[in-house]
């Protein structure tokens, strides 16, 4: 029954998803409804400390998490700086999208379109992300490679890790800027309700297609659902 399905390449998978989250990052912000928790603590970031643009601030946190989980496998793993390098691509995607989103109508229906929209895409995105076989965007890895380790499930792991970002996220800005900023009811309905989304529709990429990539035989090459 594996060798029926339809096989798709890691390489063209891995590149969908980074501008499928990117876009969602942005649209998602635009909605109104806050941003992405992935995105929420680089955010805040360059509300804090505007000198940097968003993207620049995305793949600095996204370098903290790679030192982390090579921290947590007390060893160095090259394959995470290539994972660093699909970051860098995806912080200079978030400014390239915000140079332009602002065309976009900003009536209240389709803010709302905007935020669904941004919830699939990111959801897609992710699971995408998690079986192209490749290493992929850092703030993505964390959780697949967290499930690794510690052995817990991966939509359980995502929520915390979302969870956690949204606090960061809550603190700086309600201690540096004096309110809240980048959080919305958007931003809390998916930091609670992604990991499971992500969990679901990579569960019917099982069902339906397999991945296949260059580097299928690397250890990076496990995903989780």
């Amino acid at each position: 029954m594996e060798a029926e399905k339809p096989v798709w390449r890691g390489e063209a998978a891995l590149v969908a998803a980074v501008i499928m989250n990117t876009f969602g990052v942005v649209l998602m912000l635009y909605s109104g409804s806050g941003i992405s928790a992935i995105s929420s603590v680089p955010f805040a970031f360059s509300e804090v400390f505007p000198h940097l643009s968003l993207g620049t601030w995305t793949y600095l946190f996204q370098g903290l998490l790679i030192l982390s989980l090579m921290i947590l496998r007390k060893r160095f793993v090259p394959e995470y700086l290539f994972s660093f390098v699909v970051g860098f691509v995806f912080g200079e995607l978030l400014d390239v999208y915000e140079l332009w989103i602002h065309i976009l109508p900003e009536t209240t229906g389709w803010r709302v379109i905007y935020f669904v929209v941004s919830y699939l895409l990111i959801s897609f995105g992710i699971a995408l992300s998690n079986r192209c076989r490749l290493p992929i965007v850092p703030t993505d890895l964390f959780p697949r490679e967290m499930e690794q380790i510690t052995g817990i499930t991966y939509s359980k792991i995502k929520i915390s890790f979302d969870v956690i970002c949204l606090a960061v996220t809550a603190g700086m800005t309600g201690i540096f800027l004096g309110h809240l900023d980048g959080l919305g009811a958007g931003t809390i309905l998916a930091a609670f309700t992604m990991g499971k989304s992500v969990g679901v529709m990579g569960s019917w990429m099982d069902r339906h297609v397999r991945f296949t990539s260059f580097l299928s035989g690397e250890k990076l090459c496990r995903y989780a659902g």
